[in-house]
Formats: C-alpha cells, structure tokens, sequence
C-alpha cells in the first residue's frame, strides 16, 4: 500500500511538472506574438515630413545624426511618423507624432 501511494504522489507530481512546463512555453509564445507589429507603415521622402518633425531633426541634440528614411505608420487609431536616422555604423528608428514630439 505505501508503494502505491509514493508511486501516485510520484506520477501526479511529474504530472504538475509537465504542465508548468507547458504552460510556461504558451506563456513565450503569447509575448512574442503580442510584440509584433500590426500596424500600416508607407514609405514617405524626407523632404515629406512635417515642419516640426524637420525642425526637430535639425535641432542640437540630432545634428551629427542623419536621417535616411521615413514612413508615415497607423497603427489602430494611432497615426505617428517613423525615421530612421544613422550616424557612422549605428542606426535607430525615431518616432514623432505630427507636432514633432518624439514618442516612445
């Protein structure tokens, strides 16, 4: 009687195991799916860009950075304007909402 009761307190917890186990991959699933983008980006020319997001690129803190693309983006309701900007090797994508502040 008592190997049974350790053999089933064995199998229930290796049971428990394999379900954390799989519960914990869905868990990595579901964050990487919720991190893709969904939303609608166009590519726009440079000169494109509303004045304020150019006087901003222009500005002290972006000068030795120098942009080389811009997409316009709706994501759902939100409407924002992506620049990729490089200086020497490095590369970001900045992104301003309409008036030129930068968001996050």
């Amino acid at each position: 009687m008592k190997r049974f009761i350790l053999s089933a307190a064995v199998l229930v917890v290796g049971l428990a195991s394999v379900k954390a186990n799989t519960l914990k991959t869905n868990v990595q699933n579901v964050a990487i799916v919720s991190q893709a983008d969904t939303g609608k980006k166009t590519p726009i020319k440079l000169d494109a860009l509303p004045d304020p997001i150019k006087t901003v690129l222009g500005t002290e803190v972006f000068k030795t950075w120098v942009p080389t693309d811009a997409f316009a983006v709706t994501a759902g309701t939100a409407q924002y304007y992506e620049v990729d900007v490089k200086k020497g090797t490095e590369t970001k994508a900045l992104k301003f909402d309409k008036d030129g502040k930068i968001i996050q």
